[in-house]
């Protein structure tokens, strides 16, 4: 029996299998396999050194973004309008065969776009190119998931399970819960809050699937076993996602009206170009970018070339931007802006930083 046939009857026995308090222990033996199983998929196989045509693009700019989304639902039409890159659209399904990188310009900023090849159903068993589509996603800041708004949640509850099949966690953060493996010992079980879901049976079981026998585990927050199954594993992406619906043109203004309140949602419309300068404002909020510029002394701040960085970074940060010798002499900084108290102020090297902040270094 292949991985895929076992993957599928693991499935079929969860499916089959009332949830109580009576086959918690049972399921969640279940579910270890299942993710054992799925990171055994995963594996690249082959021989070394193998590359898939288009798909090893080198990641540049301040940021990137995956673009993923079922076929013909107007991936390459928003980067050719969003970007200078040109991607081919047309009326039929897979236009797109391979990874097409593209670049935003905004607010100073280079994002990198790339446009992926359509993912169909079972594209985390490799169908389709999947998998390589998915290992792409797996290295963006964001993941921009582009659905059909005359299909309703259909596509999106698809591509969410495909994704999470693979160890993708799409808005959620990593479980508070400390783990490590010793030599010796046995099990070493401990937890801050009452713990409902998840107790040390479970937690015993589901190290034993993994051939784990010695480690020390810690719940700092009230988790479930397929929580616990992603801290063990350790190759859990968590990452914000987008969701933009397309064709709003198509659709009546109450289904507009109802998709636009969901969480975490933008409509647009790439052949009308509707919202579409709404959608990179929310992407710029998604990324978690800043702009910082710098100042000389007796000379207007320079506008025209920020640096872009991360939200909380520090002085040291913009010091290391700058040129990486300038933080060994760095003495103090006068920053202008919205992260202070009063214009100029003068900080140290551990200062946050905000948005369009004004920064001059002073050296030793």
């Amino acid at each position: 029996m292949g991985i895929l046939e076992k993957i599928a009857e693991i499935e079929r026995e969860i499916a089959r299998t009332q949830k109580n308090k009576a086959t918690e222990y049972h399921l969640g033996l279940l579910k270890a396999k299942l993710a054992k199983y799925r990171s055994q998929l995963l594996e690249p196989t082959g021989k070394k050194g193998e590359k898939g045509e288009g798909f090893d693009v080198l990641k540049s700019g301040d940021a990137r973004v995956a673009l993923v989304g079922f076929p013909s639902v107007g991936k390459s039409t928003l980067l050719s309008t969003v970007t200078k890159t040109e991607s081919e659209c047309a009326a039929y399904e897979f236009t797109t065969l391979t990874c097409i990188p593209g670049v935003i310009e905004y607010k100073g900023a280079n994002i990198q776009l790339l446009d992926l090849p359509g993912i169909i159903e079972g594209a985390s068993q490799g169908k389709g190119r999947g998998r390589q589509v998915i290992a792409v996603a797996r290295t963006a800041d964001v993941v921009l998931m582009m659905l059909d708004a005359t299909k309703g949640d259909v596509q999106r509850k698809l591509l969410e399970a495909e994704l999470e099949s693979v160890g993708i966690r799409l808005n959620k953060r990593k479980p508070n819960i400390y783990f490590k493996i010793k030599k010796a010992g046995g099990l070493s079980f401990n937890s801050m809050v009452p713990l409902t879901k998840c107790d040390e049976k479970l937690v015993q079981l589901i190290l034993h699937e993994y051939k784990m026998f010695n480690a020390e585990v810690l719940f700092r927050e009230d988790c479930t076993a397929d929580e616990l199954i992603d801290v063990i594993c350790a190759n859990r992406v968590y990452m914000p996602c987008l969701y933009v619906y397309n064709k709003i043109d198509q659709i009546s203004i109450e289904e507009v009206d109802r998709i636009a309140h969901l969480p975490n949602t933008v409509v647009v419309s790439c052949n009308m170009k509707l919202n579409l300068d709404y959608l990179l404002e929310v992407l710029w909020e998604y990324l978690s970018l800043i702009r910082v510029y710098t100042k000389k002394p007796g000379e207007p701040p320079d506008f025209s070339d920020g640096l872009i960085l991360r939200r909380g970074c520090t002085v040291s940060h913009v010091c290391h931007t700058i040129h990486r010798t300038l933080a060994a002499d760095f003495k103090y900084a006068l920053v202008w802006g919205t992260s202070t108290k009063y214009s100029p102020q003068r900080v140290g090297a551990n200062h946050v930083m905000a948005d369009e902040d004004v920064i001059r270094v002073v050296k030793k």
